[in-house]
């Protein structure tokens, strides 16, 4: 498997897209918690991602609420299986650990859902940032809080409009 890399400009602060062959296996933010070794990440090359910036830039300018881009989600069967659910909350909504433990028929495993959830490594893509806790509060998030209340907010302030931007 060829692994290759680049970086994007975000209005969350740099990323670090990487490609296992043609399919996006990772968006890292800066200081990313479980953010894998960066010679990990292949040789640096833009060719595996125009598309994958393209939605991003869409996403940002609240454009895009779904993305359609080849996968390639490393990790646990249980994981993999968490990280599909993520895939399956809309946009603008959010979930509790305990309605994906729900989702996925495993009622009793919010903590392993959490986990899983916090070692997701195609963040934004793979919407991790959309699971908060049951009360309703932001819990932890790979690329910090802050990006995930700006991540949230983006959403929800154009969850019914056609277009919008917030950044």
């Amino acid at each position: 498997m060829r692994r290759r890399h680049t970086l994007m400009d975000s209005p969350i602060g740099p990323l670090t897209l990487v490609a296992a062959d043609s399919a996006l296996s990772g968006v890292f933010m800066t200081d990313h918690r479980h953010m894998p070794a960066p010679e990990t990440f292949g040789t640096r090359s833009d060719d595996p991602f125009p598309d994958v910036i393209a939605q991003l830039d869409a996403y940002f300018r609240g454009e895009l609420r779904e993305f359609d881009l080849p996968l390639h989600m490393a990790g646990t069967e249980f994981q993999r299986l968490v990280w599909g659910a993520l895939l399956t909350i809309p946009y603008g909504e959010t979930r509790s650990y305990g309605d994906l433990a729900q989702a996925i028929g495993r009622p009793g495993a919010s903590r392993a859902v959490g986990l899983a959830n916090g070692k997701n490594p195609i963040s934004i893509v793979v919407p991790c940032h959309r699971v908060i806790g049951a009360d309703g509060s932001l819990t932890g998030y790979g690329g910090g809080l802050a990006n995930k209340q700006r991540l949230l907010a983006l959403e929800s302030a154009n969850a019914t409009a056609p277009e919008g931007t917030l950044f």
